[in-house]
């Protein structure tokens, strides 16, 4: 197969005229055609009312050897040629996923995978189709239960510490946009592999070729519940309100750390050479049991802010002009970014074209904010983080070492839920009054779709001073950006504070803690992923560094 790129046409465009942008590139006739599929589809909006479509196409043709011999590409060649229309052709790459390893017979100890969010989801998928029979404990509740849970907070203002937005089967990514694309290297097509198994669960098979795929929520539920069913019919286990309370962590002879098993909440002990630690960005109590254990641990970056509501309609127009509402470009998205006189980066992070802003709190007397979209991204709003990057220098107020990051989330998640009145409601206040520094009184234009609901007032009291200058500064130049971004009536709602974990469980080259083996910090809590994709693809890889562990101790 030979892959064309940067085939462009115009929004509108027929697939004959596709077609003949294939014959064109390749220089052959319709019947030396014998198919093509969609690698990727993408849109060029940069001229608003004259979007454009970009195809990558896989295609089949006779003619194939006689093309790379005049493109002077070896058949066995990976690089690429520039076509006369300044595309390029290449081979098709192998993206089939090959397992490294296969579970030897009477395997004594089994892998355990902490956490089944998308990193343990698939750590644990790939462990069971190599035969190595994972057993995953996650501390919150299977999906649909967990979905009743979160839901009593949004309607009923009960929160439940162990099963909520950011605890229970799926992780904080089954109440997102399940947005599916990443910007990290993956040289060896992990990605593909997320992809193609979500397909199979259940997602839209469009995924696999438009270029920002996302899934929503509702669909989500189901695929995560057919996962779960083929792991358990590989031989894995998967057991829920399962919290691991402690590490067994021993040291032999030389002075090398050694995992042994864990600990349940329940008092029974669980063995194992093998731990995953899949456990998402707001495990805040494992993260300091872990330090207590001696596990390497350190302070990382994160960004702290706001969501901002707009109506979706103002996204669409400023981003595509008359076109906007076209069914292949759907609701818009956007990404922006500024840097600040004051040293600070603010940008917008996690949007959800056509969604809600959702309560994220996972402990008592703190509010924290997220969003989260369907597959058909139909709501009135669309809305996004817009947040200020700090680093562990700014944690010191707070406190020290690597766990000052989630002293100083929990400080300002509890001042936000007592701006928004101490019952679970947020603060909020509109984007005008923001800007000129006055307390909001009323909604105008954009109701906001937060629930168990918004307390306008004043904001600034609820972050750091640098950050409230930062994001002032922000939205002006965002305006610049996209007309009507800092329209007075658009909404703020606080506080955005789970962005990426606070801390990184440091890991080697090999997947194992720095300081004790056994040990496979991986995904978004260990500081190693963001996102659904990326945390899939870490997860993979987190299962084939302990595959290969076990195979190579038993060698």
């Amino acid at each position: 197969m030979l892959r064309l790129t940067d085939l462009k046409l115009p929004l509108d465009h027929t697939e004959a005229a596709l077609r003949e942008a294939i014959l064109g590139r390749l220089g052959i006739t319709a019947d030396e055609l014998a198919g093509f599929t969609v690698a990727k589809r993408s849109y060029d909006a940069r001229r608003r009312g004259a979007i454009a479509l970009i195809y990558s196409v896989d295609v089949d043709t006779p003619r194939e050897a006689d093309i790379l011999q005049r493109l002077q590409l070896d058949t066995e060649s990976t690089e690429f040629a520039r076509a006369g229309d300044g595309g390029k052709v290449m081979r098709t790459p192998d993206t089939t996923y090959r397992f490294v390893a296969n579970a030897p017979p009477g395997l004594a100890l089994r892998p355990l995978v902490l956490g089944m969010g998308p990193c343990g989801l698939f750590a644990g998928l790939v462990l069971a189709q190599m035969g190595f029979r994972p057993i995953i404990l996650e501390r919150g509740k299977a999906v649909r239960e967990r979905t009743k849970d979160t839901w009593g907070l949004w309607r009923k203002k009960v929160l439940d510490p162990e099963s909520n937005v950011q605890f229970g089967e799926g992780g904080a990514g089954t109440f997102s946009d399940g947005k599916l694309w990443s910007q990290i290297s993956d040289p060896r097509h992990y990605g593909r592999k997320v992809i193609d198994e979500f397909v199979r669960a259940g997602a839209p098979e469009e995924i696999a070729y438009v270029s920002k795929p996302h899934i929503g929520t509702f669909r989500l539920v189901s695929m995560v519940e057919q996962m779960r069913a083929t792991i358990e019919s590989l031989g894995g286990e998967i057991r829920f309100s399962q919290r691991v309370d402690d590490v067994l962590v021993d040291t032999d002879s030389d002075g090398v750390r050694h995992v042994r098993g864990v600990t349940l909440e329940s008092g029974e002990q669980l063995r194992t050479d093998h731990l995953v630690l899949a456990l998402g960005h707001s495990a805040r109590d494992t993260f300091a049991m872990l330090h207590s254990r001696g596990v390497f641990l350190e302070a990382k970056p994160f960004s702290i802010g706001f969501r901002i509501e707009h109506p979706q309609s103002l996204i669409d127009a400023a981003r595509f002009g008359t076109q906007a509402g076209h069914p292949l470009l759907g609701a818009a998205d956007y990404k922006l970014v500024h840097h600040c006189r004051n040293g600070r980066s603010v940008y917008s992070f996690c949007m959800c074209p056509g969604g809600t802003v959702v309560a994220a709190a996972s402990e008592p007397g703190r509010v924290v904010t997220n969003g989260m979209s369907q597959y058909s991204r139909n709501e009135r709003n669309a809305n996004a983080a817009i947040v200020c990057g700090i680093t562990p220098e700014d944690f010191a107020p707070y406190g020290d070492g690597p766990l000052a990051g989630i002293a100083l989330q929990r400080h300002w998640e509890a001042r936000a839920f007592e701006l928004g009145g101490g019952d679970y409601e947020a603060p909020g206040q509109l984007v005008g009054d923001f800007l000129q520094g006055r307390a909001s009184s009323e909604f105008g234009a954009v109701l906001p779709s937060y629930k168990p609901g918004v307390r306008l007032g004043d904001l600034a009291p609820s972050l750091p001073a640098y950050a409230i200058a930062a994001i002032r500064e922000a939205l002006a130049a965002f305006d610049r950006q996209i007309r009507g971004f800092a329209m007075h009536d658009a909404v703020l709602t606080g506080v955005e504070t789970r962005t990426s974990s606070p801390v990184r469980i440091t890991r080697g080259d090999d997947g194992h803690s720095l300081n004790t083996r056994g040990l496979f910090p991986a995904g978004e809590g260990a500081g190693y992923a963001g996102g659904i994709l990326s945390a899939g693809v870490d997860g993979i890889r987190t299962a084939e560094a302990v595959a290969l562990d076990i195979v190579s101790r038993l060698a």
